[in-house]
């Protein structure tokens, strides 16, 4: 009786299928190269060189048995990067929520749905509410699936899933790349036909013909309606860790191309899953040094090496189960268990407080004035474009070059001016912190808490200009005119008279802004909550200690909500809490904290504390350990 040979790590030639491995992974990395806008010039020369590399090493690959020396390789690279991936999720799950948000909403991931499915009323946004789950739910199974690659277990299983997963992000990340915010496509909603909306509808479907009436009755209007797709500019995958590390995320091509790779290597454990058994004791040893080697230089990339600690943790504790001799738990399924508790554990405690490592602009001991000014202004050259008319070739030279100058290609009749470009010469950056971080309050909202403030009081005096009371003998009143205006032409001295002069409001004064004012002050205690109803304010009583010991030292302390004038009314009222309280959009207050409330406290700019609500502190803590900085 035959018994079929057991695949190994040599295969027929551990020389020759390591040499093959290296070309397989040489030939992938020309070809992501020649993808790259940075490449551009030798594209072509790569891909080519690249695919060949690819294809003749994968057969030769396949030829010399070493599907599991690659596997092996591949599973070292996945599992450290799936562990990494995971934990940079984990570290910031509300973060990781507010970029599935993005996805969920009508315009942005489900047209692809309602363009590919012709399904115009497909919908995610019932998914919105789930979002901070699946975020959780993601990085657990990232996790778990980056160990069990790693250890061995369960390599038919994890095999799919992990298929499974990376389709779903490829489909996200080729989403994101190829969206064009431009293209248009067909949306269906319905509303209520007593909606002030509807009746808007309705009249516009009589001239706009991007609106279409599909069905009207007694209680609801259905509509189809040309939109515009909703991009997202960042898949999220590093959350904002690789932002705040090396200065900028992934380009959504980068992106893509991240995840074709991660594809592509999860095939090739996909295709060896018959012939990878579970590790072995010396086998451990080795794919755990290897693995902790990915992840220590992705940890280093991040500038966080608490994924090195976490890692070795899980992955010995997982080690650990499979030798209990309980047969319940003592298998892999246990070990799973122990991964997605720690895991959990984790999250908990990040979701309590703040990120374990706070990669944004708002980070403790981050410079605001610094983030505000990090930007870079992009250079750009223009090029024309010259085509040849018997053979296609295009050559482009700077409007400005003496190439251009000597080549007199205008004179000669082969070539033809095709269009003029723009060159990337220096690319252009936003800084971290925009124009989007601007505490303010319309004028018309101004309350006197905010009116006491020496700073309002200050912007106030800007905000006026010279004016005059005037008797108004027709209508037996008096009125207020800017003194510009005034003439007695305008203001006939039988109908009108001065009686003194006054500061009037100007007209053009509509907003109070704190934004240079919070980063330039000696100190400031900032409270920031991104909704009012739903903060939780069981730490009030701190809050208006602090507040009490500001008023005595004279520090300035606001409150920066996204709340409207009748929420604050009802919360001041409510918690007897009279602070000056500042508007700001949402969006930044989610990236100045995830707790909701939180309370920042800023010397010059500088972030000197941050305190999430259930870490708030008391003043006693706060005069030792961050006023005394």
């Amino acid at each position: 009786m035959k018994f079929k040979q057991k695949a190994t790590l040599e295969g027929r030639s551990f020389i020759f299928n390591l040499l093959f491995v290296v070309l397989n992974l040489t030939g992938l990395s020309l070809v992501v190269m020649g993808s790259h806008v940075n490449f551009e010039a030798h594209s072509t020369a790569l891909k080519i060189i690249g695919y060949l590399l690819l294809t003749s090493s994968s057969v030769f690959i396949l030829v010399f048995r070493g599907r599991l020396l690659m596997s092996s390789i591949a599973r070292v690279l996945v599992g450290g990067l799936f562990i990494v991936s995971g934990l940079v999720k984990a570290n910031d799950p509300i973060g990781f929520a507010y970029k599935l948000e993005e996805y969920f909403e009508d315009g942005a991931l489900a047209y692809r749905i309602k363009e590919l499915f012709n399904w115009p009323s497909f919908s995610l946004e019932f998914m919105i509410d789930s979002a901070l789950f699946l975020s959780v739910l993601i990085c657990i199974v990232e996790i778990v699936l980056g160990v069990l690659t790693i250890i061995g277990g369960k390599i038919k299983l994890v095999s799919y899933l992990m298929l499974l997963m990376m389709f779903f992000f490829t489909f996200l990340t080729w989403h994101t790349a190829n969206c064009d915010a431009s293209k248009k496509y067909v949306d269906r909603d319905t509303y209520a036909i007593n909606e002030q909306l509807a009746q808007i509808k309705l009249e516009e479907a009589k001239t706009n013909k991007s609106i279409k009436i599909i069905s009207k009755s007694s209680t609801e209007l259905v509509v189809d309606e040309m939109k515009q797709p909703q991009c997202v500019s960042d898949c999220g995958c590093f959350g904002d860790a690789m932002k705040g590390s090396i200065g900028r995320s992934l380009t959504p091509k980068e992106s893509l191309w991240k995840d074709i790779i991660l594809v592509y290597l999860v095939l090739w454990i996909f295709i060896s899953q018959w012939i990878i058994d579970p590790n072995t004791r010396s086998q451990n040893r080795g794919f755990i040094v290897a693995s902790m080697l990915v992840i220590v230089f992705f940890s280093w990339v991040f500038g966080w090496y608490f994924p090195v600690i976490f890692s070795i943790v899980v992955i010995y504790a997982a080690l650990w189960v499979l030798n209990l001799k309980n047969p319940i738990i003592a298998n892999y399924y246990g070990s799973s268990v122990l991964i997605t508790g720690a895991t959990i554990l984790l999250t908990s405690y990040v979701l309590h407080y703040e990120p374990l490592k706070d990669y944004r602009p708002y980070a403790e001991g981050s410079n605001l004035i610094e983030k505000m000014n990090d930007g870079v202004e992009g250079k750009y050259e223009s090029m024309l474009v010259y085509v040849n008319k018997k053979t296609g070739e295009k050559k482009e030279y700077s409007s400005t070059s003496k190439e251009y100058l000597d080549s007199k290609i205008w004179e000669k009749t082969e070539w033809k001016y095709l269009e003029m470009t723009q060159k990337e010469i220096i690319a252009s950056k936003i800084p971290s912190i925009t124009d989007q971080f601007n505490p303010f309050l319309p004028v018309s909202e101004l309350t006197p808490t905010e009116l006491k403030m020496p700073i309002v009081k200050q912007l106030m005096t800007g905000g006026t200009i010279k004016g005059l009371r005037l008797r108004d003998y027709v209508n037996a009143t008096k009125i207020e005119v800017p003194m510009d205006e005034y003439s007695t032409e305008n203001y006939p001295s039988l109908d009108y008279a001065i009686l003194d002069t006054v500061e009037l409001m100007n007209p053009e004064f509509t907003e109070v802004s704190l934004r240079d004012y919070i980063v330039h002050e000696k100190t400031i205690f900032m409270l920031t909550s991104k909704n009012l109803k739903e903060a939780s304010w069981e730490h009030i009583d701190r809050y208006k200690e602090i507040v009490s010991y500001c008023r005595q030292k004279k520090i300035p302390f606001i409150l920066v909500t996204n709340s409207n004038r009748m929420e604050i009314d009802a919360f001041r009222k409510a918690n007897n809490f009279d602070i000056p309280i500042f508007l700001n959009d949402e969006t930044e207050l989610k990236a100045i904290a995830r707790s909701n409330p939180s309370l920042m406290v800023l010397q010059k700019g500088i972030v000197k504390g941050k305190y999430p609500t259930n870490s708030t502190p008391s003043v006693e803590w706060l005069k030792k350990n961050c006023l005394q900085k």
